[in-house]
C-alpha cells in the first residue's frame, strides 16, 4: 500500500509530531498534511518553521478534546496520526487531570470523528511506559498493562479506547508503542535536551536517585520511519512495539553528554528520586521488524547528532527555556488563526 494523499497529524507542533511532519513532507511530495495542535507549553510553531507557508501544510490551533475542531481538521483526511498527548511524568504526578482530558477524552473524540468520517487508518502513538517497569523481561505486545504513574495510566486509557473502537465499530486502528525518543525539537524539560542545554550553560545536571534507571533510547527519525511503515502495512486492531535495543542507565547517558561537550562528570548532582519511578523499560520489537523495519541510527551516533543540533540551534532552545517562543506565535500567526472563520494557515 502506498502512503496516504492527505493526513491529519495531531500534536504536530510537539516533539515527535513535528519530526513526523518533517519526515512525511520530505518523503511524500503528493501528501497534504493538516496539523492540529493546542499549542500548550510543549507545542511550538518554531518546530514547523519552513513548512507553515507551504501549500501542502495546513495548521489548525485547537484541542483534540474539542469535537467541532477535530471534525474540521479531520474532514478530507485519509489517515489520522495521533501524536497529541500530555507526556511529562513529573507534571502528571503534580496534576493528572489534564492528562486524562487529553490522553483519554481527546483520543475518544478523535476516534468518534474518525468513525463518522470514515478514515482509512487511525494510528495511535503510545509508549513503552504502559507496560510498567521491567525486571529484565522484554515486553511483547500481548504483555499485561501495568502503568506506574498517572501519565502512563492515561496512555493506557487511550490505547484501550482504541481497542474498544476496533472491536465495537471496526475502527481501522493500529497502535504503536515506542521506547524513549530523543532528537531535534525535543522540549528542554526532557532528560537528554535538559542535560545537553544545562551542560552548554555551565549548569549542574540533576540526576534522579542513583542514576541507574534504564531506558531504551531510539532516535526520533527511526521511530518516524516505523510509524510510517505501520500505518501502511500494519493490520487494524494490532499493536506494534518500536524499540532500538539501546537500553542503558541514565548515568551513562549523562556521562556521554558531558564527554561530547567536554565537561567534567562532577557536573552531575544526584537528587531525590521521583515518586513511582520505573526502574527499566524493555520491549521486543520483532513484530514491527517483521514488517520490514530496522533502526538506522546507533545510540552514540544519534546522540552526537542531537548534541550538535542543540549546539547549532541555540536560539530555538533558549526561546523554549525562556518562554519567548510564544512571541513567535503572537508575531507571525495569532492574528491569522483568530481572524475570521478559518483557523487554518
Amino acid at each position: 500500500m502506498s502512503f496516504f494523499r492527505s493526513i491529519l497529524v495531531t500534536g504536530g507542533a510537539g516533539f515527535i509530531g513535528s519530526n513526523f511532519v518533517h519526515y512525511v513532507h520530505a518523503r511524500h511530495a503528493g501528501c497534504k498534511i493538516t496539523v492540529l495542535d493546542a499549542l500548550t507549553y510543549a507545542g511550538n510553531l518554531e518546530n514547523l518553521a519552513g513548512l507553515l507557508e507551504d501549500k501542502r501544510l495546513k495548521f489548525i490551533k485547537g484541542s483534540i478534546a474539542d469535537a467541532p475542531t477535530v471534525r474540521e481538521a479531520m474532514t478530507g483526511c485519509e489517515a489520522v496520526f495521533n501524536f497529541a498527548a500530555e507526556t511529562h511524568v513529573d507534571r502528571s504526578i503534580q496534576e493528572a487531570g489534564t492528562f486524562i482530558e487529553t490522553d483519554v477524552l481527546g483520543t475518544y473524540t478523535l476516534l468518534r470523528a474518525a468513525c463518522d468520517i470514515g478514515v482509512e487508518k487511525f494510528v495511535q502513538i503510545s509508549t513503552d511506559e504502559v507496560y510498567g517497569s521491567s525486571s529484565g523481561e522484554h515486553f511483547e505486545e500481548t504483555s499485561p498493562l501495568k502503568p506506574g504513574n498517572p501519565y502512563s495510566a492515561s496512555k493506557c486509557g487511550g490505547d484501550l479506547m482504541c481497542q474498544a473502537f476496533f472491536n465495537t465499530f471496526q475502527a481501522p486502528v493500529v497502535i504503536t508503542r515506542s521506547s524513549n525518543n530523543f532528537g531535534p525539537y525535543q522540549h528542554v524539560e526532557k532528560f537528554i535536551p535538559l542535560f545537553i542545554t544545562n551542560t552548554i550553560e555551565g549548569k549542574e545536571l540533576p540526576l534522579y536517585g542513583d542514576g541507574k534507571h534504564e531506558r531504551d533510547w531510539i532516535y526520533v527519525e527511526d521511530n518516524c520511519a516505523a510509524v510510517e511503515l505501520v500505518s501502511t502495512r500494519g493490520r487494524s486492531g494490532e499493536i506494534y512495539n518500536i524499540a532500538a535495543g539501546e537500553s542503558r542507565p541514565n548515568i551513562e547517558v549523562a556521562e556521554t553528554i558531558l564527554e561530547l561537550l567536554g565537561a567534567p562528570k562532577s557536573r552531575i548532582v544526584f537528587i531525590e528520586d521521583r515518586k513511582g519511578h520505573d526502574r527499566a523499560y524493555l520491549m521486543d520489537s520483532t513484530k514491527t521488524e517483521a514488517l520490514g523495519w530496522s533502526r538506522r541510527y546507533d545510540f552514540r551516533g544519534a546522540l552526537e547528532n542531537t548534541v550538535e543540533w542543540y549546539r547549532s540551534n541555540d536560539t530555538w532552545w533558549r526561546h523554549v527555556k525562556s518562554g519567548a517562543f510564544r512571541k513567535y506565535y503572537d508575531k507571525h500567526y495569532k492574528e491569522k488563526l483568530e481572524k475570521g472563520k478559518t483557523r487554518g494557515i
